[in-house]
């Protein structure tokens, strides 16, 4: 059964569910509709917080510093926003969580977060929030019953042992911890002790917490942090079967019971594709992480090569049904990408280009639009939000919790906006693009063939439209190339061709045949140049 089948069924049975008794008069016909898929169309804006913007002078980034921003991420053409954890905490990243029913008081009040769903629902932006639901602080109240009482209720909520059982986790590190009252599981740190999912009191707990933030919030939907470790099988601490059964028979019906068009997006770091995939085919998230394609973005900017591009595209599209992973360059957890790509801006616009113009709900990192640069560790990949050259970078009128990058005279939103050469009106170009056409968002991809290794070009089509990718991906001008539009199945007649991105016309129309093999769309591809051609059936 496709997604798409499940959700009709599942919102038709929920509105059967909920019927009144049976009328004696006739009925007045009704249209079930399908809920909406809406996460294909969108292009997602991960934010950190604290880091985003500051409204009330404080140092440290807020809900109502991001409703301030909300035109900006409009005109940039973002539909939907990744909130890194909001949650009450006692770390600066807040991926230790105190309380699943509030919010960090840093970042203000529920009444503040609520208007900054509204607000941004008025500007039909979505907002998704970071679902921590792997392990909790060990200074959440129920952690603290636990260790305190063995005879606790909350005793049971989390993983203990007796003695240490001493065997370590995924990637070599400490998993089991010493307390007053025995030895607790952790998969990341003493302080992240792990819940207990074998206990049905914590799956229930979780289902109300999911739909406390879709009722009486109003958010769309929740990124899993550390999906792949939710419940353990012994030593086997990630892609157990039982976590699996979790999300498909607990957590998946019952977030789409509440609303049927809210979505789940997970965090599966260093699985293969098909590993992700069971997670989307087997109706346990709505997205996933492609990691896999991130990093081939970034090397086919880097090596100025295409050939391990093209090759993961295709083994995604095979692997994932209806192109239901998420793309990105970089996030919070990683070296940001004008760092990877060492300050170079022409291959920032590759990069970007790359991923904008292929298959998947592209993500987006805060200030990766304008090329923030920042390396490990973590707290200087999350520095403030360079919005001008003036004190602070625009950020705060206060001292920021952390200073932002000292590049910041120079890059920044105010100096980049209305530029057109700039890395920021790339993005807006290529994301208004990808909005106005919905091949660009949902069409398949066929990756064609070129006789020059540096240039990349695939098609995007759906019975919507069709378009031409190009770019070369080096420094230096091609001449000596053509792209081998053959088996791409298009119909035997001549295209015209009409160039939507990218500098002056392609040469048209393309024919079938001998133009088809060896069509060269410009005499010349300038360094990093860069095209969306529209294909039209004459």
């Amino acid at each position: 059964m496709t997604k798409r089948i499940f959700l009709s069924l599942l919102f038709f049975l929920l509105i059967s569910s909920c019927a009144p008794a049976a009328p004696t008069t006739a009925p007045v016909p009704t249209t079930v509709t399908s809920p909406e898929i809406w996460w294909s169309d969108a292009v997602f804006y991960e934010i950190f917080v604290r880091s985003f913007n500051d409204s009330n002078g404080d140092g440290t980034g807020d809900f109502n510093g991001i409703t301030q921003k909300l035109g900006y991420l409009q005109e940039l053409g973002i539909t939907a926003l990744w909130l890194m954890p909001i949650f009450p905490s006692p770390s600066y990243h807040g991926y230790d969580v105190t309380d699943y029913y509030d919010v960090n008081p840093q970042y203000g009040t529920m009444d503040d977060f609520k208007n900054l769903v509204a607000e941004a629902h008025k500007r039909d932006i979505r907002i998704i929030i970071d679902l921590v639901i792997n392990h909790t602080s060990d200074k959440h109240p129920w952690f603290r019953e636990a260790k305190k009482d063995p005879q606790s209720p909350y005793r049971d909520w989390y993983i203990w042992s007796e003695t240490d059982l001493k065997y370590e986790g995924p990637w070599g590190q400490r998993v089991w911890h010493s307390s007053t009252s025995g030895f607790y599981y952790g998969i990341f740190e003493a302080f992240m002790p792990d819940l207990n999912y074998a206990n049905p009191a914590v799956t229930e707990e979780m289902k109300k917490i999911a739909a406390f933030w879709l009722t009486d919030v109003g958010v769309d939907g929740f990124r899993l942090d550390a999906a792949k470790h939710l419940i353990e099988d012994g030593v086997k601490q990630e892609n157990t079967e039982a976590t699996h059964l979790w999300y498909q028979n607990e957590f998946y019906p019952t977030y789409k019971a509440v609303n049927p068009e809210a979505m789940t997006v997970g965090e599966l770091f260093g699985d293969g594709l098909n590993t992700i995939a069971n997670y989307i085919k087997n109706d346990q998230f709505d997205l996933a992480f492609n990691f896999q394609l991130a990093a081939s973005f970034l090397e086919a900017a880097n090596t100025e090569k295409s050939g391990d591009l093209a090759r993961t595209l295709q083994v995604s599209d095979k692997s994932i049904p209806d192109h239901q992973y998420a793309t990105f360059l970089t996030n919070h957890d990683q070296n940001r990408v004008m760092a990877q790509l060492g300050g170079d801006v022409n291959k920032a616009k590759l990069a970007a280009f790359l991923m904008l113009t292929s298959p998947g709900t592209p993500f987006i990192y805060y200030g990766e639009e304008i090329g923030m640069q920042g390396k490990k560790p973590d707290e200087n990949i999350r520095l403030p939000m360079q919005w001008t050259s003036g004190e602070n970078a625009g950020f705060s009128t206060a001292r920021p919790w952390r200073a932002p990058a000292s590049d910041y005279v120079f890059i920044n939103v105010d100096a980049q906006t209305g530029a057109a050469d700039s890395l920021l009106e790339h993005y807006r170009a290529l994301i208004q693009l990808r909005n106005a056409n919905p091949t660009m968002q949902t069409g398949d991809l066929i990756s064609l063939k070129s006789n020059h290794p540096s240039v990349y070009s695939a098609l995007r089509i759906n019975e919507n439209g069709m378009f031409l990718i190009l770019a070369n991906l080096s420094k230096e001008t091609i001449s000596k190339y053509n792209i081998n539009l053959n088996g791409a199945g298009l119909a035997e007649s001549a295209y015209s061709v009409e160039t939507l991105f990218g500098a002056g016309q392609a040469a048209g129309p393309v024919g079938s045949g001998e133009a088809f093999q060896e069509y060269k769309p410009f005499e010349n591809l300038d360094p990093y140049a860069m095209y969306v051609l529209k294909l039209i059936s004459k």
